[in-house]
């Protein structure tokens, strides 16, 4: 039989996580084997492996965003061949219900995501469904590729669904996390000014017009405008930083919200949202549409990837209980062994 290296969960809680000999994965009717060359960790990940999400099948390998090279395809495959640069759209879905005919994939009635209803991609190979492969341009570099499907996406998706345009007022709350700090750049790309809210200093140098922390945050977002508030709040964070959030939006100003990392709940005064006709956007993961032109803006040069470490596979079990350390200053990547 042969085997291969995975990441494996067989009970939840980080420790439980093993890099042990699997199966061989095997395509079959429209499905690809992709080696994983990079895989991007995130706060999803953390929450399939310590049991806060649905978790199948199990035993079960963790990883929703991974980019690689196409290794075997199955029966009925059209557009994919052995060598091919791929990454992974991380949204499991039918293509047939309302939503996704609507074209938003990402909330099928009866799909879900990568590395959480099916396996993922913490191990040297995945099979994932033909459907779900975009094609890599040669000269996007596979930490920002496996940056695409989760961090960018996420955030692309939101500053969509906010309606960001040219001379929006844009404030992004965890500017230099895994998801902001493409927030930052995209909200730019858009045209809007942008004060990154975060405690480091490198938003800067992603494009951001200021960048302040949490407490200082209103002063500077008056500072760097000459009086006006936020048409768009961007909150990758939660629960904590609501609160400011909603401080800096002004009049009819929308907040997009994508994140959970800590508290799941969160009051709102009533009267403040009708009197100042704030309006309050959910969002979470992205299209198949909007992954296209995340692409092609990485292949034209228009996006970066702030990268703090980069892990070998074997060794993800350390990049997530390193993920919400107070030292962590940009992305953990895990690479893929030779």
């Amino acid at each position: 039989m042969v085997l291969l290296k995975a990441n494996l969960m067989k009970a939840f809680g980080v420790d439980s996580l093993s890099y042990v000999d699997f199966d061989d994965p095997r395509p079959g009717h429209g499905q690809v084997v992709v080696k994983v060359v990079e895989a991007g960790v995130n706060p999803v990940d953390y929450f399939v492996v310590s049991g806060m999400r649905r978790v199948e099948p199990m035993p079960h390998i963790p990883g929703a965003e991974f980019a690689g090279i196409v290794e075997e395809v199955g029966p009925g495959v059209k557009d994919f061949r052995p060598g091919d640069r791929v990454v992974v759209y991380p949204r499991v879905f039918c293509g047939r219900c309302d939503m996704c005919m609507g074209g938003h994939e990402h909330l099928c009635r009866f799909g879900g995501i990568v590395g959480m209803i099916t396996h993922g991609g913490f191990a040297e190979k995945a099979v994932v469904n033909e459907a779900n492969l975009f094609r890599l341009p040669d000269n996007v570099p596979w930490d920002l590729a496996a940056s695409l499907p989760v961090a960018a996406l996420t955030s692309f998706h939101a500053l969509l669904e906010a309606g960001v345009g040219p001379g929006d007022v844009v404030a992004i709350v965890g500017a230099s996390g895994n998801t902001g700090q493409f927030a930052l750049q995209l909200a730019k790309i858009m045209g809007a000014r942008v004060l990154a809210v975060s405690t480091k200093k490198w938003p800067l140098e992603l494009g951001a017009d200021a960048v302040a922390p949490v407490e200082q945050s209103y002063d500077a977002l008056i500072k760097m405008t000459g009086g006006k508030l936020a048409d768009v709040v961007i909150d990758a964070i939660g629960t904590p930083t609501l609160p400011v959030s909603m401080k800096l939006l002004d009049r009819r100003g929308r907040l997009a919200i994508f994140g959970a990392l800590r508290g799941e709940t969160v009051t709102f005064s009533v009267p403040e949202l009708y009197n100042r006709e704030v309006r309050v956007i959910g969002t979470t993961g992205g299209t198949r549409a909007e992954m296209a032109k995340l692409i092609d803006m990485a292949s034209r040069g228009l996006l970066k990837v702030k990268v703090w470490r980069k892990l070998p596979m074997s060794q993800a079990k350390d990049a997530l209980r390193l993920l919400f350390s107070r030292e962590r200053d940009g992305r953990i990547m895990l690479v893929g062994e030779e």
